[in-house]
Parts: structure tokens; sequence; C-alpha cells
């Protein structure tokens, strides 16, 4: 293994290993803040490598426990997973900057935290792991750490509406576990495997009603994930009741990795040459849902929210496009909204920390006492609402210009886009008006004594603007370099959509059944019906198959595959 491929490992190893030191320094605060900061800056620093070398040189691929695919773990660094893990890691190190100087303590007690800190590394390990895994089970297994801390996160006070937030997510998130895995279960009985770089070639061979079952079983456990309707009820009663920094984490992150499981199990093991109607239509009514829920809420929390729902519905639509030009269109929606959804629940967290209350009828002139939250407030908004120059706007042209070409369907659904942009503007400045220029009130009685909000509180710690404002700052950058980032995102569209370059990085060097290929199938590569043995070995240039198993040899390979 070498120096890059063990550097893939560290996105992964290096949050758990600080989690661990985390808790061996229990109530020393300073050393947990340095212990965070320091991992996720190193993990900053890893994903740059990473995105730079999968962009040069393809994907980078290591094997755990020199175990090779698919018999073993494979994690992947291909331009997809990279970009995502850059950008998810410099949101999550802004958003601890944010939540060190909030003070967060258990339970009220004004004492460092001895469980915060470890817990949102343990969850960055899982985000981590989710985008670098190359096979289901492990996809499963990143599932429950970020479920296992995120509920952690949720409930870490006693109040009544984070315990009820907590368990309506816990249920739900089992629900959609429970049948993540037994969709995994029947995977693996009908193909022999759960690498996804082999589950290309053989799922092919199974039974069209049996692609199709498991493609929706798939659809639907990653689309409770991703909060898509019907399945995103949950998510405007948990998210809004967490701390900000946690909100801002949730809004940001979790959504957006069941987004890319969608994107990287279809592409890769359910593939298809035309649009996706069912994914169209879901893509429609998560758009219009999410930006009328969002139009009717007085909660500001509640607002983003249902602001987060609709703006899943654009990479949906995206995806369901079903060309290089679409999913590339989603890869940099994507990066742009992980951005932006994050620094509006930080910039919330400000202004309800500043005003006391939640409710936007409550709030008003923060334009003339707070100059500078509404700098922070109206970039990231304009942005998510898409006007020009901002990487929104970027992201919804690369959007609409996939959706023109992609036939009627998607014609049609592109006009929700725009439909659904003029929504989000809406209700963006509707806040805006209210909060920053409306009359002031006085603020609300302190309901909850025992959580992180300090009602009323004229001034916020200086650390809570440096991580919101340094998000203000990505997102322009963002902006400023959308050439560059289109162009990545755009190879990363055609490595998707082409899936060899991502299946022969990982399988080899065992032999690659090509799509499409059934039976035997190594026609090419040798004697027909010999099977993929001999052409493992003579694709590795060696007279055993260059120490890879050959893949003819695995459970289903080479024969008629039956459920």
């Amino acid at each position: 293994m070498t120096l890059l491929q063990a550097l893939v490992a560290f996105p992964v190893l290096l949050p758990m290993l600080g989690a661990a030191a985390s808790v061996i320094v229990g109530r020393h605060a300073s050393l947990q803040r340095v212990i965070g900061v320091v991992t996720l800056a190193i993990v900053c620093v890893v994903a740059g490598i990473l995105l730079v070398a999968a962009d040069r040189n393809g994907p980078v691929v290591a094997e755990l426990g020199g175990w090779p695919a698919p018999m073993g773990i494979a994690l992947v660094a291909d331009r997809m997973s990279a970009l995502l893990l850059l950008i998810s890691s410099l949101v999550t190190l802004a958003v601890l900057v944010y939540a060190i100087d909030q003070r967060i303590s258990d339970y009220g007690r004004e004492t460092a935290s001895t469980t915060f800190h470890p817990i949102f590394l343990l969850l960055s390990t899982g985000v981590s792991l989710a985008y670098l895994t190359g096979d289901l089970f492990t996809l499963f297994v990143a599932f429950e750490i970020m479920l296992a801390s995120s509920y952690v996160l949720i409930t870490r006070r006693t109040s009544a509406s984070r315990i009820r937030s907590g368990m309506t997510y816990v249920i739900v998130s089992l629900t959609s576990s429970l049948l993540f895995l037994t969709a995994v279960g029947f995977v693996y009985a009908a193909t022999g495997t759960v690498n996804l770089a082999d589950l290309a070639g053989r799922m092919e061979l199974l039974p069209d009603g049996l692609q199709t079952v498991l493609a929706l079983v798939l659809v639907v456990v990653f689309g409770i994930k991703a909060a898509i309707v019907p399945l995103h009820f949950w998510l405007p009663d948990s998210y809004p009741n967490a701390p900000a920094p946690v909100t801002a984490l949730f809004a940001g992150l979790l959504t957006k990795v069941g987004i890319y499981a969608l994107l990287r199990t279809q592409t890769l093991v359910f593939p298809q040459d035309d649009p996706s109607m069912l994914l169209l239509v879901i893509a429609a009514m998560t758009m219009v849902v999410g930006a009328l829920g969002a139009i009717a809420q007085d909660d500001l929390n509640r607002l983003l929210s249902f602001l987060l729902v609709s703006h899943i519905g654009f990479m949906l639509f995206g995806m369901a496009v079903w060309t290089p030009e679409g999913i590339a269109g989603t890869a940099l929606y994507v990066v742009h909204h992980i951005t932006v959804q994050a620094t509006l629940f930080l910039v919330s967290g400000l202004i309800t920390r500043r005003t006391g209350t939640v409710s936007i009828s409550q709030m008003g002139g923060l334009a003339q006492t707070a100059p500078h939250l509404a700098v922070l407030f109206a970039i990231p908004a304009i942005t998510l609402a898409g006007l020009p120059p901002t990487s929104g706007f970027v992201a919804k042209l690369a959007l609409l210009q996939a959706g023109a070409g992609g036939g009627l369907a998607s014609e049609i659904v592109a006009a929700f886009v725009v439909v659904a942009s003029l929504l989000t503007l809406y209700a963006v400045a509707r806040v805006w008006v209210r909060v920053f220029w409306g009359t002031p009130k006085e603020p609300l009685v302190d309901n909850d004594p025992n959580d992180e909000l300090v009602v009323g509180t004229a001034r916020s710690a200086r650390g809570m603007y440096v991580g919101a404002s340094s998000l203000v700052v990505v997102s322009i950058v963002i902006a400023l370099f959308a050439g560059p980032l289109s162009g990545i995102t755009a190879r990363a569209g055609e490595d998707l959509y082409g899936r060899d370059t991502y299946r022969s990085a990982v399988l080899e060097p065992v032999a690659v059944i090509p799509a499409g290929d059934t039976g035997a199938g190594a026609e090419d590569a040798g004697d027909t019906g010999a099977g993929a043995a001999d052409a493992g070995a003579a694709d590795a240039g060696t007279d055993d198959g260059a120490g890879g198993t050959a893949l003819a040899e695995l459970p289903g390979a080479g024969t008629e595959v039956t459920p």
C-alpha cells in the first residue's frame, strides 16, 4: 500500500482516534477543543490531497487488511467522494469552531462538555466512511455510526421537546436501517457480493423484477436519509429542536449523505439510459412541497428545515435526468448547498441568541442593531435563492441546462426548479424584511433555562461569528472558482455515468465482468465458456491471475443467478 492509498483511511481513522482522545482528557475543555480542531483541520488537508490525486490520476483505492476487492473492504476516493469529503470537512471544522464558543455544556452546567466533542468527531467518522466506502455493508455501518451520534447530539438535554424529537428521528432512522440491512441481505444472497464495483457487473444477471424491487428498496432507504417527499416528515420536527451547531451539521451533511448514497448506488448498480420518471416526479414534489411548507412557517428554524427539504429535490432532479450533465449538476449543487444550508442555520442561531426567540413575527430591527448579522444572513440567503452571481445561480443553471437536454419530462420538471427558486426567494425575503427591517419586539421569556440559548444576549462570542463567516467565505470562493469546480464535477459526472473508471480501479487485478455481459462471458479475454478465471489471469499478466481471485471463482459469477 502506498502512502497515498494509506491517506484514504485517514478521514475515517483520525476522527475516531480524536474521539477516543477527547474521552481520555475528560473534563479538560481546552484539550478537547484543541483535539477536535486539529483533527478536523488535518482531515481537511487530507481530503484536499485526495481530491487533487483523484482528479489527476483517477480513483485512489485502499484495501483494508490487505484483502483485495471484492472479498475485502475497500475505501475509494474518486472525484465525487473526495470532493464531498473536502467540502464536508470544511463545514464540520467551521461548525466546531462555532460550537466551541457557544460553550455547549452537559445538562445546563457551565462546564466543559464530556460528550459533545467525542460524539461530534464520531459523527464526522460516519460521514467520511459513508463517502469513501466501496461496499453496501460498510455503508450500513457508516449510517449506524451517524444514527447513534446524531441521537446523542439531539437529546443531550433533558427537555421534553428534544427527547420527543430524538425519538421521532431514531424511530424513522431505525426503520430505514432495518430496510437497508434487509436489502443488503437480499443483494448478497442473490449475487454473492456487496461490493459496489462488483455488483455493477453481477446485478445485470438477475431477473428484471428482482432488480427493480432492490432498486426501489434502496430508493426508499436513502430517500428517508435524504428527506425526499413523502419521506420528509421527520426532518422539520427533529432538526429545529437541536442546538444551532448540531442542526447546521445535520442539515449540511446528513441529508447529503443520503443523496450521495442514492447517486452512487443508482448510477453504479442500477444504471439506465433514459430519465427516471419516478425520480423526476419525486423531485418535483420535493421541490414544491418543501418550498410551500417554508412559506407557511413562523419558526425560523422550521422555515429553514422546509427549505432544506425543497432543495433536496433540486439534487434529485439532476440525478433523475440521468445524463453526465445532470449528474454533474447534482454534484455541483450538493457542494453549494452543503455550505449554504449549514451557514443559514448557524446564522439562525446567532439571530435567536440575539432576539431570544425563533418566532419570525416577534423579531425586528436587526439591520440597525446588528448590521453584521444582516450581512451574514443576506449572502447565504440570496445564494440559496440562486440569484446571480452566486454559487447557487451557477449550480441551478447547470441543472436547468441538463434538464433542457433530457427530453420533455425533464424539461417540465425543470420548470419546477424555477418555481421552487422563486418560492425560496419569497421565503428568505420575508425573513429579511421581518427580522431585519420590521418593528423590534421584546424578547420572549426564557422557558427553557437548560438550553444553550442565551435569551436577549446583546453580543455573541467571537468564535461563533468566525465559524459562520468562514462558511460565507467558502460559498463566495465556490462562486469565484465556479469554472474549475464545474470542470471537476463534469468529470465526476462522466465517471459516475460511465462506471468503468470506478470498477476497474476497485477490482484490479480481479477480472471485471463488462456491463451487459451474461453467462460465462469472458469471450473477449479468452476461450468462449472458459469463464472469467482465465480472463483474470490473462489481464493480470501472470499464470496465476496476479494474486487476485478471478471473478468467476467467486460465488454467483459466471452462472445464472436466481434469487
